[in-house]
């Protein structure tokens, strides 16, 4: 059975959430400009949040858009 395709804005949340948890800079994104770099970003805090808050592994599976969706 085929999968939909999301909606870009949520790819470059989930996106910029992995690299957040995983501690990568920001500098990263690769969107230059626009609503998708808004939406990594915001992924991206969202994922230094939790691991700054200790929400990483299994104690964070409920946090993780990827999962908890």
């Amino acid at each position: 059975m085929k999968t939909m395709k999301r909606n870009l804005e949520v790819r470059f949340y989930n996106k910029g959430y992995a690299a957040g948890i995983a501690g990568r800079s920001k500098d990263l994104c690769p969107s230059g400009y626009g609503s998708g770099r808004d939406s990594w970003l915001s992924g991206w805090r969202d994922g230094r949040t939790s691991a700054w808050e200790g929400l990483t592994g299994v104690s964070g599976i409920h946090r993780d858009p990827r999962i908890a969706s």
